[in-house]
């Protein structure tokens, strides 16, 4: 296993970053979604293009995350976390990786930090993974994972 952090050197459309996705997804990969107006909470249904634009947005299994923001005219900006190794896909970000797994939890259905809800399938077991740099042990990224 080693870790891996890359982005896409220009912006991608729509279409490219479903096609990212789609080649990237498995059966257990899940959406988190975020618009100016609402969240979409931790969701396994496909992502469409009728979904866009949103202003963020990431899909994440056991072995990697990949985030996107919106950039400008419906472009974004793509950031991919492994645990693979390199993808052809993506430049890498730095060579020096290490990762941290810990225990993550979800907020109550409660929490006021999202006023209309914060939805997430009852069985999940969500984890959060720390990108390090091993050089100077700082933590650049953290990204969700799930227990395989």
């Amino acid at each position: 296993m080693k870790p891996f952090v890359g982005y896409q050197e220009k912006p991608v459309s729509v279409s490219d970053l479903l096609k990212i996705i789609n080649e990237l997804k498995t059966e257990n990969t899940y959406y988190f979604l975020r618009w100016t107006h609402r969240i979409s909470g931790i969701i396994k249904e496909k992502l469409t293009d009728d979904q866009f634009p949103m202003l963020e947005g990431q899909i994440f299994n056991h072995e990697f995350e990949l985030r996107w923001k919106h950039k400008r005219q419906n472009t974004y900006e793509v950031l991919f976390l492994s645990i693979n190794d390199q993808n052809s896909e993506f430049q890498p970000l730095g060579e020096n990786w290490q990762i941290e797994e810990r225990k993550a939890h979800f907020y109550q259905k409660t929490e006021t930090r999202f006023p209309k809800g914060f939805d997430y399938p009852k069985d999940l077991n969500i984890k959060q993974r720390y990108f390090q740099d091993k050089t100077t042990a700082t933590v650049h990224f953290v990204a969700l994972t799930v227990e395989k």
